[in-house]
């Protein structure tokens, strides 16, 4: 299997740096998103990988073999496009034995071949087919099985779920998953879909303006995120301004909390909803009244103001506080729930 490595890669569209100076090691195997907002880069960085850009400077290694100048078509590796560009004049099929076709493999293991990968994308018997003729789900399948008819040494996405209705896209982020991990190929999908990042991505890569602000694993990118466009992007989070204070003290707007230790004089902490805990006013580190409370059947939000801070706390449909807007709330955050970030 084939590692990705990314050494310095740079393209300029003018005196416009699309992507500044990125570095990126992809282990074997590994499932890897690139995300971000609209603008940010990842599109063009995907393109570079695939060979459909030039870099205006660095390298791009997979399997330790230098392929920056090597064109497209003989980096031998797999892609899906967001449009999926399957030709509609042809059957399923046909649509999967293209790649093959133009590469003079015989008929019979052109055959062979598609029946195999419809069984790996569980579209038995689809062969037939008329591409028009399929969901959107199904096109997505046959546009996955052609990208892997060739038995690409890398695999490349770019927003291959966006079409797709909300409860196809989820149920297709999960198969996408699995089939990676049965095939064990090294795949880069691009995605402005934090949710979607976080179900499939054994690597996440947040870029903005071009550079990459983070890249770890799910679960460290949303509970130890690197800055505050990291934390801000990923999920919902509460930013709130801080201070030091007497002693070992943290000021923040509507109290004070302890058990937290900033680098500077002024800080941002990052704290998620689910880990403010609401406790009464007496009690609290932090005071002040309920501004709005959202719920969404699987949780309760609540938006707090304190001291002309907005403060979101989650509660569970079983706690279900009975708070009106205008009430006093007191709030907890736990300092091993709080990430500084910085000024």
């Amino acid at each position: 299997m084939t590692g990705l490595v990314l050494d310095n890669i740079t393209k300029r569209f003018g005196s416009v740096a699309a992507v500044d100076r990125v570095n990126l090691s992809v282990p074997d195997g590994s499932f890897v998103c690139l995300l971000g907002p609209s603008g940010c880069g990842k599109t063009t960085l995907l393109r570079m990988i695939a060979g459909l850009e030039e870099p205006s400077e660095g390298r791009i290694l997979v399997g330790g073999a230098d392929v920056t100048r090597t064109p497209a078509h003989q980096r031998d590796f797999g892609m899906v496009f967001q449009s999926l560009a399957l030709f509609p004049h042809l059957s399923v099929g046909e649509n999967i034995a293209y790649p093959l076709r133009i590469r003079n493999v015989a008929k019979a293991e052109q055959a062979r071949r598609v029946e195999e990968l419809l069984a790996l994308v569980r579209l038995p018997g689809f062969g037939e087919r008329p591409v028009s003729k399929l969901s959107g789900g199904q096109r997505q399948r046959v546009a996955i099985a052609r990208a892997l008819a060739l038995q690409p040494r890398l695999f490349l996405l770019d927003e291959p779920l966006s079409a797709l209705d909300a409860k196809l896209r989820e149920a297709m982020q999960v198969e996408l998953r699995q089939l990676q991990q049965r095939l064990g190929i090294t795949t880069v999908v691009v995605t402005h879909d934090q949710r979607e990042a976080m179900t499939m991505a054994d690597l996440v890569v947040v870029m903005n303006e071009g550079r990459i602000r983070q890249s770890a694993p799910p679960v460290d990118i949303y509970r130890r995120p690197a800055d505050t466009f990291v934390a801000d992007f990923i999920g919902i989070t509460n930013l709130i301004k801080a201070r030091r204070g007497a002693g070992d003290t943290v000021l923040v707007p509507g109290g004070t909390l302890v058990g937290i230790a900033l680098p500077t004089e002024e800080a941002t902490i990052s704290v998620r909803p689910e880990d403010v805990r609401l406790v009464p006013p007496h009690a609290a580190a932090i005071t002040g009244r309920v501004d709005f409370v959202r719920d969404l059947g699987a949780s309760i939000e609540i938006y707090v103001e304190a001291d002309g801070q907005r403060i979101v706390a989650v509660a569970s449909p079983r706690e279900r506080p009975d708070l009106r807007p205008g009430a006093p709330v007191g709030l907890a955050l736990p300092a091993d729930a709080c990430v500084v970030l910085g000024a």
